[in-house]
Parts: structure tokens; sequence; C-alpha cells
């Protein structure tokens, strides 16, 4: 019994407890050859190296026999896995084999573990069995350890290989290929996924890379019987995904056997990538995409308020063109403005020097114009192109020409009329409009005081005492005997009063040249006998002002009409002797008709001469009733009469030149013979004015 037992613990030591790792040996019963013992328990752990199989056949079994071998019995095993279980008397099944029961398992472990109960009816020698190490064919057995293509076997173990084209995976089982870094750069082409129409690679990242020249954009096109990829699973993830990026879009990922995503991809550049990622399971046929190159396009305008020449409905890459400003705005740059350049559509998609801006045609501010306010049509202070103003005359003054005084910003800069003139509006004074209705009047000599504003022409001779009167701002008209031997003379505008406290108080109107009329002839003594041409100019150094008491009378025109027929009623006014004989310090005045030039020559003179002495020309006017009349000191002032075409006008139709005697009839230069002398003299300009 020692005996059975130290064998017992031999085999255990052997098998069990050192667990190392042979290519054969030997497994028998306790005691065998001899009979095994009751209540007998034994396992043996069998251990060859990796990569084998184990091949365990048993050459003698003898174990008491019984129902399912709940007696005595031997059992092979791998892991928790019973692979046999033996008892009974045993015979070869094959003519001169001594094997009578063999196992393989594809492990390289199994346990064999012996059992006996109390008691054997017979003498039972138990069991004698070997195992050796046998090589596994691991690409046809085990199937979880399949290569994705190649599986190749050898003693002991086994490796993977892949197709031409395809690279090994780190598992060292899957084969992917190498799809990475594909790059198109022809205008046009296809972009496939690996052995499409076949099968794509399982386990493989593709991606594609489109890179154009600049100046062309990527477009991708993609039809549904070109794409076949392995569906989404239940919750709608794809295990094989295809994802398309440009710039910051991104489409996908798609999968499945139909393309889902639009027909045709844009990039906004010359650059596309697609990106294709496959599991290691069920591949489809895969996909193909054609892409080509179109041109980027340009915005149609190159530039706000410009058209572009030639015209297209669609401008691209490498287009030119010549952008004209339209009319009326214009490109400033330091160095001057012009109203047109050439572009050309760049590879970004934009032109060529876009920067640069037709800006509105500025005029400026517009010029001032004498006695004119300037009012902004179109906004305050816009002096930009089609901006209008309005030139608007002061109270008292009128424009010269008839319009509207409006001005609008042209094209070419300048502001202009409607008439497309440049020529800026003049605004002289109103002419011949008393400030406040005369009314009727008494005589000079003897006559009633005027209002203030009856005559705003009038002015005031100091030394000698005369009159003028005002025809523009810096002209006044006058009787030439007024001026003689007085070429600076003393004038005030605007007064009714010329007492000594108002002279004081006014400033003096400045003289800048006297014209005496080339056919007034003078005279030597103190009588004089012949009055013709006699009229005279005197030009201001200053223009006169308009304003309630001041404003000029307007010139006779040049129809008949304004030769005033007889019985034609005008004023006179001045400071001249009164019926009392002394000068009025007041402004008198008197309405008188024009008459036959026989009423004049019929009074008898004051002077010592007789009538035939005078002399009495067709540049005279005799008017009076005989009783109204100027007299001395009123000399040079006007004889006022309505003009014929507005009655609410008056126009200087004589200047009080002579009488034969105060209070009866007087003579007056007639002014409408000397328009042209006038016209001629007044178009002369101070230097300091040229």
């Amino acid at each position: 019994m020692e005996l059975f037992h130290m064998g017992s613990f031999i085999t255990c030591f052997l098998f069990t407890c050192s667990g190392a790792a042979s290519m054969f040996g030997e497994i028998v019963s306790p005691n065998y050859p001899q009979a095994y013992p009751n209540d007998a328990l034994e396992s043996w752990e069998i251990n060859v190296p990796l990569g084998f199989g184990i091949r365990l056949y048993f050459t003698h079994l003898d174990i008491e026999p019984s129902r399912n071998c709940e007696y005595d019995s031997v059992k092979v095993l791998t892991g928790d896995h019973i692979e046999g279980q033996l008892c009974g008397r045993k015979k070869s099944p094959t003519p001169g084999s001594q094997i009578l029961k063999e196992f393989y398992v594809p492990h390289n472990s199994l346990t064999v573990t012996f059992q006996s109960d109390f008691s054997n009816e017979e003498r039972f020698t138990g069991f004698a069995a070997y195992y050796v190490a046998v090589d596994v064919n691991e690409c046809t057995e085990f199937v979880e350890t399949a290569c994705s293509h190649y599986c190749n076997n050898y003693i002991g173990g086994y490796y993977c290989s892949c197709p031409p084209a395809y690279f090994l995976h780190e598992d060292q089982k899957t084969c992917g290929v190498n799809c990475s870094g594909n790059m198109f750069t022809e205008p046009t082409g296809e972009i496939a996924s690996p052995n499409y129409p076949s099968s794509y690679p399982e386990n493989s990242h593709c991606d594609y890379h489109v890179v154009l020249e600049p100046g062309y954009r990527v477009v991708l096109t993609i039809k549904n019987k070109d794409f076949d990829i392995e569906p989404a699973d239940s919750e709608g993830n794809c295990p094989d995904a295809l994802t398309v990026s440009t710039g910051d879009q991104r489409f996908g990922p798609f999968c499945g056997s139909t393309y889902a995503g639009p027909s045709e991809i844009k990039a906004q550049s010359n650059s596309l990538d697609i990106f294709f990622h496959t599991d290691e399971s069920t591949q489809g046929k895969g996909w193909t995409f054609y892409y080509f190159g179109d041109p980027i396009p340009c915005p149609q305008t190159v530039t706000p308020n410009s058209v572009q020449d030639p015209r297209r409905d669609r401008y691209v890459f490498t287009d030119s063109v010549k952008v004209i400003c339209n009319e009326g705005y214009e490109i400033v740059r330091p160095e001057g403005s012009f109203t047109s350049f050439y572009s050309s559509c760049q590879s970004n998609g934009e032109w060529r020097d876009s920067h640069l801006r037709c800006e509105p045609v500025e005029c400026g501010v517009p010029d001032d114009v004498e006695n004119a306010d300037i009012h902004y049509v179109t906004g305050p202070d816009l002096t930009q192109y089609q901006a209008q103003i309005r030139y608007q005359c002061h109270e008292y003054y009128a424009p010269k020409n008839k319009g509207s005084g409006i001005y609008q910003c042209s094209a070419n800069g300048q502001w202009v009329d409607e008439n497309e003139k440049t020529e800026l509006p003049v605004c002289i004074p109103v002419c011949g409009v008393p400030r406040t209705p005369i009314g009727s009047a008494g005589r000079i000599f003897g006559g009633t005081k005027a209002d203030q504003g009856n005559f705003p022409w009038q002015i005031f001779f100091e030394n000698p005492r005369a009159s003028g009167a005002l025809i523009s701002e810096r002209w006044v008209l006058t009787a030439a005997h007024v001026l003689e031997g007085n070429q600076i003379p003393t004038m005030y505008a605007g007064l009714l009063s010329v007492g000594p406290q108002t002279l004081q108080a006014v400033q003096p109107l400045l003289v800048d040249e006297v014209f005496m009329h080339p056919g007034w002839e003078e005279a030597a003594g103190e009588t004089r006998t012949d009055f013709d041409n006699d009229i005279a100019l005197v030009r201001l150094r200053e223009p006169v002002k308009m304003g309630p008491t001041i404003s000029t009378i307007c010139l006779p025109g040049a129809s008949p009409e304004y030769d005033p027929p007889e019985q034609k009623l005008g004023y006179i006014a001045g400071w001249g002797r009164t019926a009392d004989r002394r000068r009025s310090v007041v402004l008198m005045k008197a309405h008188i008709p024009v008459v036959n030039m026989d009423r004049c020559r019929s009074v008898k003179p004051e002077s010592s001469l007789g009538s035939s002495a005078y002399r009495f020309t067709d540049n005279m006017i005799c008017a009076g009733d005989g009783q109204s009349d100027s007299c001395n000191g009123d000399s040079g002032g006007a004889y006022a009469l309505p003009d014929p075409h507005e009655d609410t006008r008056y126009y200087v139709g004589g200047l009080v030149s002579w009488g034969p005697k105060c209070g009866t009839y007087g003579l007056y230069t007639k002014v409408v013979n000397y328009m042209e002398w006038i016209a001629e003299v007044m178009s002369r300009q101070p230097e300091e004015e040229e």
C-alpha cells in the first residue's frame, strides 16, 4: 500500500503539481497494473506548448462497470467541459491495434480525473493512457482566430497574410489597404473606394484630397447607383461611413445602399476632402464620385455705382472688365480723380482693386452770390452729384434774369442751372417800387412832405444842394450841371430829412468817379441858356445796401412806350426851394403831367433874358401844371413815371434840369434818349473790380 501511495504521489508531482509543458507523456491509474484501491480520487493536468493540441489515447481500460459510470470512472475534461467518461472493460475495436479510446482537443491543456467507490466486486486493474502534443490547424479549427484574408498554419502556430496592396494591421489578423494621402490635382476626375465595384476592404481609413489650381472650386457629383456601403445599425450609427469636408462645411456621415446627401457638393475653394472609414465586418461594393473644377465666380459688380464692360450674366476667374463709374460718380485718389479702371476676377473670388469706390462727384461749397442766400434743397450742406441748392435773393433784391434759382451738382462737378449753365445768378435791387405808397402829392414848390419810403431812390447832394436818382448799387444818375465844379460831391442815400443833426448821424456815399455826358457844354458865368445833354453819372466806391429806405429806380426800356406821351403823370421830389423861397429840410413831392414843349416856351423867365435866349431840344421833357413844379435845389432829381408794362413800378423818365420860372413848368432831361450812353458808361469797371 505504501508503494501504491508513493506511486500516486509521484504521478501527481509530474502531471499536476508541476504544470510543466511536455510534448508527450503517460498516465496510469493508481497501483497499475495491480488492482486499483477503493475510495481513490486522482487528477492529472496535461499541458503541452502553446500552438499545440493534445491527443490522448487509452491502451488499457479495466474499471468496474456501472450505469453511466457512476461507481468507478475516468473522466477527460477541458476546463469545465467533459470530453468523455469511461468505465468497464474495453478491448480494441480495431484488430491489431492497442488503442481502446482516443480523444483530441485543439487546446494545449486538459485534465484527467480517476475516482473509485468504497468497494469492488472483482479485481479491476484500472487504465493506462498516453498523450502526445499534436499540431493545431488554427486556420480551420478556430473561427475566432481566423485571419481576415489569408491564414497560414505552421507547427505550433499560424500567421495571417494579406493580398497585394494590403497591409496587416497591428492585431496581426486583419488586413487593410493603404488608402491615405490620395491626392487629385487634375481639372476633372473620378474617385472610387478601394476595389470598387468589388467589396471595399475592412478596417481601413481612407482619405482623398482634391486640390485644384487656385481660381477653381471643386464640384463633386454623386449618383445613387454608384453608392453601396454597410447600412446603419439599429441606433442609426454608420459602421462604415463616408464624409465629405470642404472648408467649414461637413457632409455626412453617409452609409447604406442609397446615398442620402446632395447630388452635387460645391466647395467654396479649390480643395475638398473625402474620408472613408470601415470596420471589420460586412463590406459593400463601395462608391465612386466624379469631380470637376468650376471657375470661382466673382460678384456681378466690381464696385458700387458702376458698370462693367463687357457685361455678362456671370464673371469667373481670369475674366477681365473695364469698370466705368456711373454718371456723376468718380474715384478720388491722392494723385487725382478718374472715372474708370480695369479689373480682373482673381483666384480668391474677389475683383482686383475692388476697394476702389465710385463716389458721387463733389461740387464743393457753392459760390456765394452777393445779396443772396443759399438754401440746400436736398439736404443740409449736401454738395454731391445731383444735390440741389437754391439761390434766394435778399429782400429788396430780385434775380437779374428769370429763373428758378435752382442749381444742381452736375456730373462734371459744377453747379449748373436748369439750362445746364454755370453762370451764377445776379441779384439786383428791386427797382422802381416805393417802400410806402406815394399817394397824392402837392407841389414841391410850396408842395407837401413826402413820407418815408415814398422815394427810396432819392439821393441828396449836400453842396450845392441837389438830387440824384439811384439806378444801381453803385451808380447815381443826376444832371450834369449839378456836378459842374463839384467832381467829388457829398451825397447821402435813404434820407427824408436833411437837417444838420441828421447829416451828422449818417455816412455819406463815397464817390469813385464822375462821368459827364460828352455833349454837355460847360458855360462861363452864372447865367446858362443851353441845358442840352444835361445828364451825368456818378460811380460809387462801394455798393449801396438796399433796405427799407433805399432802393433803385428803374431805367426806361427800349420800347416806344418809355418815351412819355403828353398828359402822362409822374412824380418829382426834392429838397429845393418851396413857395416861401426857402430850401426845404424835408423831402417834398409833387404829381405833374408831361405837357407840350410850347408850354415851357411860353413861360417868361425869371431872368432878364427872354425865353428865346434859351435852347429847347428833343432831349428835354416839359412837365408841370402851371402850379406844381421843381425849383432851385431840386436839380438832378428823378421825374418818376409809372412803368407802361407794370404800373406799380416807376422808371426815371427825366431828370430835373432847368425851368424858366419856379411854380410853372419845368424842363427835364429826357433819359430814354441817353440809354446807350448810360449802358456804355456803366459797363466800365473800376480796376479793383476787374
